[in-house]
């Protein structure tokens, strides 16, 4: 008997339509084809031991599986679910009258109970674009599928409850999450706050600065300076993210595996922080089995790399693509993927090999070529991308031990968010640009233009910096956030100016420079 059950296999960050057919006849064997990869390939022991200690038993005949399209490679232990009871409904063990209603996923413990499985959350969203009845998967799965509405999510347990259901003997209950109370609720809860941080009024602006526009942003300071410290605080300053960002992200960490067990949907934007030994591929993604890398979990986040110039010059090279284009495309022989990578990326530094260059009371001992070298492994073409490079003094004493807080970070998101709603209705025609960061070369020209005063300025700062054509335009940028915190429709001489201070490495006279 030919029975057919549903389940998907995740390209990218989206899901595509699997077919198993499943055929039980005379003769012996377990045969499964269609391009599966050893994990499925696999899947007939853990089939065969699950289903016997259910009770269920194995069928002593030829087992044929197909799974179409034969050319998508298909990858992991998720298909045990789909098989198993494809197998029970050949052999008549399951009626296979619902089949065609469901789409089925789980990975088989050998006890019969499931384990979760990675991609939920694109399956569910293609299982409704199929116009299914409904899900069925693992119990720790169900409230991230359960973010997708009109589709029924039915969490299992183990295999004889997916029988029994589908044999019409129990009936389960669908999850259900009500998505944007759960999504209002979880806003605003951060671990660290803006609050504690004694002095550094000069990198707080710069940071709200960055976060209003949505800008690139290098710390340089000597250790023990607070960069760190204050990197961690930034997501309390971010603004929220809106409802269709927060199920894209949700996406991207479903199908890296990355999404703790019982979340519904992220609420938070992602903070992201690579150690310095991390290879090019971690951080861009692909792999044998294709995963998103460090960069598209930051999507719609925060990318912070601390000590910058320890990352290989091979592993910081390739950002200089996914910054410009917020898009990383994967291709290798076999496969060809896009994942998206539009986020804003946070770098801190010391100023030379022993830290201490510049420092108000300690000594460097570094010569000027290695100070020159070091400040080499940043390119400048990697620098050109980064809008705001900002030196970072120690706090003195005074400034440490005042019990006063700082601003809180309440305080400083409510300027970001309402820096965001003016760029928000500034460009609502224009597709693919949320913030100030995303402009192109003409609506530069259409929003950025400075006054005359303004223009003869940055004309001034150009040709005495020596600075390039991206970092102009990094600069008009910059400025049309600093227009925006301050409520202002044009872009004035002082924003220019202030732009301008963020360029530190820019200056010839610059303490890393040689």
């Amino acid at each position: 008997m030919l029975t057919r059950t549903i389940g998907a296999a995740v390209q990218g960050i989206d899901a595509i339509k699997v077919e198993i057919e499943v055929t039980v006849d005379w003769g012996s064997g377990f045969m499964v084809i269609g391009l599966p990869d050893t994990a499925v390939k696999e899947s007939a022991e853990r089939v065969r031991c699950a289903m016997q200690q259910a009770g269920y038993h194995f069928p002593g005949k030829r087992v044929m599986i197909n799974m179409s399209p034969a050319d998508i490679k298909k990858e992991g232990s998720a298909y045990d679910l789909p098989l198993a009871v494809g197998i029970l409904a050949s052999d008549e063990v399951i009626n296979a009258e619902r089949l065609d209603r469901y789409m089925l996923m789980g990975e088989l413990s050998l006890d019969g109970s499931l384990r979760p499985i990675k991609g939920a959350l694109p399956m569910a969203i293609l299982a409704r674009q199929l116009k299914l009845d409904g899900f069925i998967l693992p119990r720790d799965n169900a409230l991230e599928a359960a973010v997708v509405n009109n589709l029924d999510i039915l969490a299992v347990d183990n295999l004889s409850q997916v029988v029994d259901f589908l044999n019409g003997d129990i009936q389960l209950e669908p999850t259900v999450v009500d998505t944007r109370a759960e999504f209002a609720k979880a806003q605003g809860v951060f671990p660290f706050d803006f609050a504690e941080v004694r002095g550094q009024e000069n990198v707080k602006r710069a940071f709200e600065v960055a976060c209003a526009g949505g800008h690139n942003i290098l710390l340089v300071g000597s250790p023990g300076s607070g960069k760190s410290m204050m990197a961690k605080r930034l997501p309390s300053i971010m603004p929220p993210l809106t409802l269709s960002e927060a199920l894209e992200t949700t996406k991207i960490h479903s199908v890296a595996g990355k999404l703790p067990r019982g979340t519904t949907l992220m609420t938070m934007r992602p903070f992201r922080s690579p150690h310095h030994t991390i290879s090019p591929v971690a951080l861009v993604g692909g792999g044998s089995y294709p995963m998103p890398g460090e960069i598209s979990l930051a999507h719609n986040g925060l990318l912070f790399l601390d000590e910058f110039a320890e990352y290989p010059k091979s592993v910081l090279e390739v950002l200089r693509q996914p910054l410009e284009d917020r898009i990383i495309s994967i291709s290798r022989a076999k496969y060809s993927t896009e994942y998206p990578a539009s986020f804003m990326l946070v770098a801190s530094m010391n100023p030379c090999p022993c830290g201490y260059y510049g420092h108000p009371k300690k000594k460097c001992v570094c010569n000027e070529y290695q100070r020159a070298h070091y400040m080499s492994k940043i390119s400048g073409p990697l620098l050109d991308r980064i809008d705001l490079q900002i030196e970072v003094q120690p706090v003195d004493f005074d400034q440490m031990s005042s019990k006063a807080p700082g601003e809180p970070s309440a305080a400083i998101r409510q300027r970001v968010i309402a820096a965001r709603m003016i760029q928000e209705r500034r460009f609502k025609d224009e597709p693919g640009i949320y913030c100030n960061a995303q402009m192109t070369p003409s609506l530069l020209h259409k929003y950025a233009e400075p006054n005359a005063a303004g223009l003869e300025k940055l004309r001034d700062a150009m040709e005495r910096m020596n600075m390039s054509a991206r970092a102009y335009d990094r600069i008009l940028k910059v400025a049309r956030t600093i227009a925006d915190l301050e409520g202002t429709a044009d872009v004035l001489d002082h924003h220019i100016m202030e732009a301008i201070a963020y360029r530190n490495l820019d200056r010839p006279t610059y303490l890393g420079s040689a």
